[in-house]
């Protein structure tokens, strides 16, 4: 029984604990038991908020029987990745530099969600300063995939996509700077959206102008999703990209239960030159799923560059500048594949990083006119299934037993274009491959058309559901 609580969907303990039949009491102390069972081995966590959970889930328990006004997340559990603030817990972004902050306020997300009625109940792990698809760190150590305890969850958002999976808890929040969001969630066999540039404000970004990070939900299902992303939209000061952002309501295609008439253009390899045979299969079987949904699918033949090598300059350059005030003391306690991404950056030039950000603006376009052909483009969100959990971000991935670049070039190249664009894209669960890992398809939708992406996800998933699968051993 209590198992069956801890991968109940959101929507469903919404509405029991509405109506009174969930206890919010009862449903944090099995998932805080959970959670401590899972630690040594998972390693979701940075830290838990037992106290301050089992208050919050007290005071969401009178509000329901003494009658209160109560918000949609009402008593549902959340968690924060660490890369955002959460009043009074530390923010350490995976870093021995930030090991001893913390936060004064709450972050645009967590503060949403509190207004909801969510009990944020902790922050769970990222790789330092989020800036790899792995979430190991030499702060807080590995975390691994609960399909797999020997390979890595994904990252950055790795903690939040493990602890989604296992289930410890039906709702988090992660972000995604350069596919840190969809990566994990397909290494995880979980949902994950990267909304529209804007639509949740992200108030954290280094530099806002040029943003190319966002905040999203992490769920099992895309109800769950839906459900949580409504309470984070919204316009922030601090985020100038949301001030004027709006969601595009549903179109009406997508307003029935097919569909019919609603044009995907496939695209089956980005950046990447190999695709593993067993995630071409999953990607298949899900295209076949969407054309008996009446979609039309289009394979995108023409070549395209995804600027692979300019947004790795973008990146590189990025972490280079961050970095650099703070080498010279912690430079011996940093991960060294944040260290080697920072030196490999200092090796571009003011040009490389100039004709960089005009290549972005040369991609944005390029997928504009995608999207104006197709309402939908799609792909799988990774390469191949999960990498092993201590493998080094620096060397190159082994796909189809070919070396194939280090891991944007190979393994979640589908990815960080979408971020440098700013359109929606969200990763579905597509399948198992033989080795019992998760496999995904990502969906990318027209700007401010999430609710779209959101739509035909959940066709998608009606139609080949997953949510019912659980990690077995943890």
């Amino acid at each position: 029984m209590s198992e069956d609580l801890l991968f109940m969907p959101a929507v469903e303990a919404a509405s029991l604990i509405r109506r009174g039949k969930l206890s919010p009491v009862e449903y944090v102390e099995v998932l805080l038991d959970a959670i401590a069972r899972s630690q040594p081995k998972l390693n979701a966590f940075v830290a838990v908020m037992a106290e301050e959970t089992r208050e919050n889930a007290r005071k969401a328990e009178v509000a329901v029987r003494e009658g209160l006004p109560l918000g949609p997340l009402h008593g549902l559990p959340v968690s924060i990745k660490d890369l955002i603030d959460v009043k009074g817990v530390r923010t350490t972004h995976g870093s021995h530099i930030f090991a001893d902050h913390v936060a004064a306020a709450d972050g645009v997300t967590p503060a949403r969600l509190r207004a909801a009625g969510a009990i944020l109940i902790g922050k769970t792990t990222t790789p330092e300063f989020g800036h790899k698809g792995l979430t190991d760190s030499p702060l807080q150590g590995v975390t691994r995939n609960p399909w797999g305890l020997d390979r890595t969850s994904g990252g950055s958002s790795g903690g939040a996509a493990a602890a989604i999976a296992a289930g410890l808890g039906p709702l988090a929040i992660g972000t995604d700077g350069a596919g840190s969001i969809r990566g994990p969630a397909a290494t995880c066999g979980i949902v994950g959206l990267k909304p529209t540039l804007g639509i949740v404000p992200l108030e954290t970004a280094s530099d806002v102008f040029a943003n190319n990070s966002f905040a999203g939900p992490m769920t099992r299902t895309v109800g769950d999703a839906a459900l949580m992303f409504a309470s984070i939209v919204g316009p922030d000061a601090r985020d100038p990209w949301s001030l004027n952002a709006a969601l595009k309501p549903v179109s009406p295609l997508l307003q029935g239960q097919t569909l019919t008439g609603v044009r995907f253009g496939y695209i089956e390899r980005m950046a990447n030159k190999v695709l593993d045979r067993e995630v071409r299969a999953n990607t298949e079987a899900s295209l076949k799923a969407l054309l008996a949904l009446g979609a039309e699918i289009e394979p995108v033949t023409e070549a395209i560059d995804w600027i692979e090598y300019e947004g790795r300059v973008l990146y590189q350059t990025g972490i280079a500048a961050r970095m650099k005030p703070r080498m010279a003391q912690w430079r011996s306690k940093m991960d060294p594949s944040m260290v080697q991404f920072a030196d490999w950056g200092e090796g571009f030039s003011m040009h490389d990083l100039r004709n960089a950000e005009y290549a972005r603006t040369g991609l944005y376009q390029r997928v504009q006119k995608l999207l104006a052909r197709y309402d939908f483009l799609v792909s799988p969100t990774t390469a191949r299934t999960a990498l092993d959990a201590g493998f080094d971000a620096t060397q190159q991935v082994i796909i189809e037993n070919e070396p194939c670049g280090i891991t944007r070039q190979s393994w979640t190249a589908y990815q960080y274009p979408f971020n440098l664009t700013g359109h929606p894209a969200i990763s579905v669960p597509s399948g198992f491959a033989s080795d019992g890992l998760p496999t995904g398809i990502q969906i990318v939708g027209r700007w401010s058309h999430d609710l779209d992406v959101l739509r035909a996800a959940a066709l998608f998933e009606q139609a080949r559901p997953w949510a019912d699968k659980r990690p077995k051993g943890l």
